[in-house]
């Protein structure tokens, strides 16, 4: 085995190192400041290395465990209001626009042709039935009439002198011999009746009685020759003279009431109880004979006719409750009831005329004017209803949509329905529902399905106290 001697190195100091070295190995020895910065960069850069690596360590550890949570932290929650899928009663509502007309009406016109002596203005003024509107001119009707009354006072003296004047003596003498004989008729019974019970008694002989007896009877003879004798009398007149004397009266008297009947028509009167809609002519104009005056309208009553499509009316019957909404107070609904349905439906826009009557005592309706007709029909009691607002539709009149459920757990899920009878609010659930579940009525539009959704606070305390007065009842 070799050795080597070995040698000496000065090192960075000025002092001497040793180097021993060999074929198998060789050993440094470093001795001096610099070797002692260097082990000391080493094992900085060595503990700095070793920290990173803790430090990258730590970090995939950190982001590992804070991917679950952020993940569910991401998680959609939508703030929806909801409401309950309900039982009860509903019923469809048919709706058309109609026109408003009061429950009587009359035109008042003049019926003589005549100046207007008095007429106030009339126009939106409430009158009586019988109330006096105006007064014509009539002097000329009254001169006419008092003409009129005399000659049938002359006609009636006429036909009196004709019947009862012709020979006023023999007439005279003819009532004398009546009065006599109807006398003589009168004695002779009492006698005879006398005579009678003498008869009976024994007092007079049969002979006697029967004298009594005939001149009884040729007395009544008498009285019966003079009743036809003034019966033949009175008869003996011309009947043709008669006639045309009782003519001339009649004609008379059918000319005094037509006078009469024109008097009447210078006094025009409201035929109805109501307002004067409009006024067409007015004091001191000249007033032909049927020229309208005034129109009047009794809108205590009202009645709203609108033409319903004739694929509804069917639906509808007498009797069935309204709704109206006048166009020019939009607020104010008032309640009616149907009165007429058409029998007749208009070929042009396959329509029917229905009637709405309801009371309009404080003349909030006006005649003319418009008016939307609501009406509740084909009703079911026992229906499962959700507000419209919670079905979302395939199309406006399609009777297939969705409905967002909320389950216990927040979450909603699409569910499919069918509706039945709507109206303005509600819908009838025929499909897809039970009842009783929680629906989404406000933030369901475009809402996924298993979407968690979070209930607005108000819609969650209307909920606690519905469940509270639930478990009170």
């Amino acid at each position: 085995m070799n050795h080597e001697a070995p040698n000496q190195i000065p090192n960075d100091a000025g002092e001497p190192r040793r180097v021993t070295t060999s074929h198998e190995e060789a050993t440094v020895v470093f001795d001096g400041p610099a070797a002692n910065r260097r082990r000391r960069n080493l094992i900085i850069t060595t503990a700095l290395a070793v920290l990173l690596i803790l430090l990258v360590f730590v970090l995939l550890v950190w982001r590992w465990r804070k991917t679950p949570a952020e993940e569910e932290k991401t998680i959609l929650v939508v703030s929806v209001k909801v409401a309950k899928a309900e039982r009860g009663a509903i019923a469809a509502e048919i709706s058309a626009v109609g026109t408003i007309w009061p429950r009587d009406k009359a035109e008042v016109a003049a019926k003589v042709s005549a100046q207007i002596k008095t007429m106030a203005l009339l126009k939106n003024k409430f009158v009586k039935a019988g109330e006096v509107i105006a007064e014509l001119e009539s002097k000329d009707l009254r001169a006419q009439r008092a003409e009129a009354a005399a000659a049938l006072n002359e006609a009636r003296a006429s036909e009196r002198s004709l019947v009862t004047g012709t020979i006023p003596k023999t007439n005279a003498e003819d009532q004398k011999a009546l009065f006599d004989a109807r006398a003589k008729v009168n004695n002779a019974r009492a006698v005879y009746e006398r005579r009678r019970v003498l008869y009976e008694k024994g007092g007079i002989s049969k002979k006697d009685l029967e004298a009594s007896q005939l001149d009884l009877t040729t007395a009544e003879d008498e009285l019966r020759l003079q009743e036809q004798t003034v019966s033949l009398r009175a008869r003996s007149l011309n009947p043709n003279d008669r006639a045309l004397a009782a003519a001339k009266v009649a004609e008379a008297q059918q000319h005094l009431a037509t006078l009469d009947a024109q008097l009447g028509y210078a006094t025009i009167r409201a035929p109805i109880t109501g307002i004067v809609t409009d006024q067409f002519q007015y004091q001191g104009e000249f007033a032909a004979a049927g020229a309208k005056l005034v129109n009047l309208a009794d809108v205590s009553e009202v009645i709203v006719k609108a033409p319903f499509p004739d694929t509804v009316v069917s639906q509808l019957k007498v009797g069935d409750p309204a709704t109206v909404l006048p166009t020019d107070t939009p607020g104010e609904e008032m309640k009616g009831k149907v009165t007429l349905v058409g029998r007749s439906s208009d070929p042009t826009n396959r329509t029917v005329e229905v009637w709405v009557t309801l009371a309009n005592g404080a003349g909030h309706l006006r005649a003319n004017g418009a008016a939307q007709i609501t009406i509740s029909a084909n009703s079911k009691s026992d229906a499962i209803i959700v507000p419209a607002s919670a079905v979302t539709l395939e199309s406006s009149n399609a009777d297939e949509g969705t409905v967002m459920v909320v389950d216990a757990q927040n979450i909603a899920h699409e569910t499919k329905v069918k509706v039945g009878i709507r109206t303005k609010d509600q819908m009838e659930i025929t499909e897809g529902l039970q009842g009783g579940e929680t629906v989404v009525i406000e933030g369901n539009f475009s809402l996924p399905d298993g979407t968690k959704v979070e209930i607005a606070k108000e819609e969650e305390k209307k909920e606690g106290a519905e469940e509270k007065k639930n478990e009170e009842k």
